[in-house]
């Protein structure tokens, strides 16, 4: 480059003003320059596919008929949190995504798939636990857990409230086992999708149906300009099989 990046001293290695300046410029091109090797590949290697999926959410069926429909590829699975769907997917790390919204989309194809009602999650010893249904106005004043991202916090604690009000803050949480934690605890309650993974886990812990709001969405993402065989595949699967019983389907793209 006809300039010093790296002034070395006893004590290590420093960088100079150019090193400096040169760094993010070279840390993206790096990152464009795998990202250009892992699209490449996928048009040329369609054999290998990822399957990645948030929460309490089963692929299974949908996995097993793309692998009967193309014996010959490699299918896989992963499991992800909620917060690395978009940077999964434009990481090469999976190929599609099936998750509950909502969550970043920017360079992402999205088709929703089918809708589930929102229960709130409560110890089995809160004054609201033996209730048929409950409304907002019955945990106004509870607080419930928080998020790290800012979009997917106020859609599960409703905030702001319909009235305007700001929602209540609540303890903030990184894991899932946390957050059981800290309800079963009396600590904050939670809203939750109706169809998620905490039933099983927790005996001291039980949901009760929400009455007047938006359910969530359960979507599949995926990479908006991926035009890969199994991609395409996998999404009509998706599209056919994975509405469970008694759910509403949606099967539209975004």
């Amino acid at each position: 480059m006809g300039v010093r990046l790296l002034d070395r001293t006893k004590q290590g290695s420093h960088l100079t003003e150019a090193g400096r300046i040169f760094l993010p410029q070279a840390q993206a091109l790096l990152h464009s320059a795998q990202q250009a090797v892992a699209t490449t590949r996928a048009a040329v290697e369609p054999g290998e596919f990822t399957n990645g999926y948030t929460g309490g959410l089963i692929v299974t069926t949908a996995v097993r008929e793309l692998r009967n429909r193309r014996p010959d590829a490699e299918v896989r699975t992963l499991h992800l949190d909620f917060s690395q769907v978009n940077a999964a997917l434009l990481d090469h790390r999976v190929d599609a995504v099936l998750a509950r919204e909502p969550f970043p989309t920017d360079q992402l194809r999205v088709t929703a798939l089918y809708e589930e009602p929102r229960v709130l999650m409560v110890p089995t010893f809160h004054r609201l636990a033996d209730r048929k249904s409950v409304t907002i106005g019955d945990f106004a004043d509870d607080a419930l857990v928080r998020y790290t991202d800012a979009a997917y916090d106020a859609f599960w604690r409703l905030d702001p409230r319909p009235d305007g009000r700001p929602a209540p803050q609540g303890p903030l949480v990184v894991t899932a086992a946390d957050k059981l934690e800290l309800i079963a605890s009396g600590q904050a309650l939670a809203l939750a999708p109706a169809g998620g993974d905490h039933a099983p886990l927790r005996h001291d812990l039980t949901t009760v149906p929400v009455e007047g709001i938006e359910p969530c969405r359960v979507v599949l993402a995926t990479r908006a300009k991926d035009r890969s065989p199994l991609v395409k595949d996998f999404l009509d699967i998706a599209v056919n099989q994975l509405v469970p019983a008694g759910g509403a389907p949606l099967g539209k793209a975004h």
